[in-house]
C-alpha cells in the first residue's frame, strides 16, 4: 500500500448498474453489499423520537444496551455515531500525523481517511497507528489479538457480530485502542446510520467533540436500543445466516467458482474473470462486487428469502 491517494470503491452503486445495464431499480437484486437481507423488525416508534431532540436518557439507554450486548469492559467508553463511516473519517485527527499500518487488501476507507489527514499509509513496520479489519473485508480473515504497542490501534469489527466469540472487545480498555461496531450490517438497517466507537475514554472524548451533540437520530436511538437488547433475535439470525451462506456457496461453486473466504454476511469467490462474471450476473439484474486489485475475485452478499430464484437464473 502506497502513500498515494487511496481509491475508494464500495459495494452498492446500484444507480450505476441500472444506468449501464438497464431495467427498473426495483427489479435488481443488489448483492454487492454485506448487509443482512432480513432486517431486524423495527416495530412501532414513539412519536417523540421523530419530533424532539434526542435527550441524554435516550443516549444512556442505547449505551447500556451496547455495553451488555458486546460485553464491553467497565472502564471502556462508548460513543454512538451516525454510522461507522463517520467515525472512520474522524479517527485520524486523534493522533498527530505519522505512519499508519493498514495491511491490505482490506476495506479502503481507513487508508483513505488517514491519507486525507496527511498520514503515510504502509503495509507493515513501525508506525504511530495500526488498523485491522476483523473479520477482514473482503476475505473474512480473523486477526489475532493485537499485542504491539501503537499510540493508536483501531479494530474495525463491523462484520464481527456474526462471530461474537472472535471479538477483541476485551482489548477496549487498553490505552490507545478503539473498537468499531456497525449496526447496519448485522441488523440489516444500513439506512438507519448507526455505529459505535468503543475504547480508550480519552480518545472517545475527543471523538465526541468532533461529532457534536445529537449525533444519532431519535429513531436510531430507539431502534438501536431495542435491537441490542434482543439476544434471541441475534442468535436466530446467526444460525440463519450460516445456513444461507452455505446455500450460496453451493450455488456459486456449482458454476465453477472457488470459495476464497468471507463471513456469513458475504462470500468471496475466485471466478478467474471477475468482470465477466459481474456482467453475466448483471444481465440477470443481479449486482455483485469486484475489486480494483484483483481480476479474479467476486464478492456476493446473501439474497432475501424470496429472491433466490433470481440469483439461480442469473447464474
Amino acid at each position: 500500500m502506497t502513500a498515494g491517494a487511496q481509491t475508494r470503491d464500495h459495494g452498492g452503486g446500484l444507480d450505476d448498474a441500472v444506468k449501464r445495464f438497464g431495467g427498473h431499480r426495483t427489479k435488481w437484486l443488489d448483492l454487492s453489499t454485506g448487509i443482512n437481507p432480513t432486517p431486524y423488525p423495527i416495530g412501532d416508534i414513539n412519536a417523540d423520537a421523530w419530533t424532539a431532540l434526542p435527550d441524554r436518557a435516550a443516549f444512556e439507554t442505547l449505551e447500556r444496551a451496547a455495553r451488555r450486548f458486546w460485553s464491553v469492559p467497565e472502564d471502556a467508553a462508548i460513543l454512538p455515531a451516525p454510522g461507522a463511516s463517520a467515525l472512520i473519517a474522524r479517527i485520524p485527527v486523534l493522533r498527530g500525523v505519522g505512519k499508519a499500518v493498514i495491511s491490505g487488501p482490506t476495506y479502503n476507507e481507513h487508508a483513505a481517511a488517514f491519507q486525507a489527514h496527511g498520514w503515510h499509509v504502509i503495509d507493515q513496520g513501525a508506525a504511530a497507528a495500526r488498523v485491522i479489519v476483523h473479520p477482514n473485508n473482503p476475505d473474512g480473515r480473523l486477526w489475532p489479538a493485537p499485542d504491539d504497542a501503537y499510540p493508536l490501534t483501531v479494530i474495525d469489527e463491523s462484520f464481527c457480530d456474526v462471530a461474537p466469540d472472535a471479538s477483541h472487545i476485551a482489548l477496549a480498555n487498553r490505552p490507545g485502542v478503539l473498537v468499531l461496531k456497525s449496526f447496519g450490517k448485522f441488523w440489516g438497517l444500513a439506512g438507519l446510520r448507526l455505529g459505535f466507537a468503543i475504547g480508550d475514554p480519552e480518545l472517545i472524548a475527543h471523538l465526541r467533540d468532533t461529532i457534536g451533540p445529537w449525533q444519532v437520530s431519535g429513531p436510531g436511538l430507539e431502534v438501536g436500543a431495542r435491537a441490542l437488547a434482543d439476544q434471541r433475535w441475534a442468535e436466530d439470525t446467526r444460525a440463519r445466516l450460516a445456513q444461507d451462506a452455505s446455500r450460496l456457496d453451493a450455488l456459486v461453486c456449482d458454476q465453477g467458482a472457488e470459495l476464497v473466504g468471507g463471513t456469513t454476511l458475504f462470500r468471496l469467490y475466485d471466478v478467474q474473470d471477475a468482470a465477466l462474471w459481474q456482467t453475466k450476473l448483471a444481465h440477470g439484474k443481479v449486482w455483485s462486487r469486484i475489486f480494483p486489485y484483483s481480476s479474479r475475485w467476486l464478492r456476493l452478499g446473501l439474497p432475501p428469502a424470496d429472491r433466490w430464484a433470481q440469483l439461480e437464473a442469473a447464474l
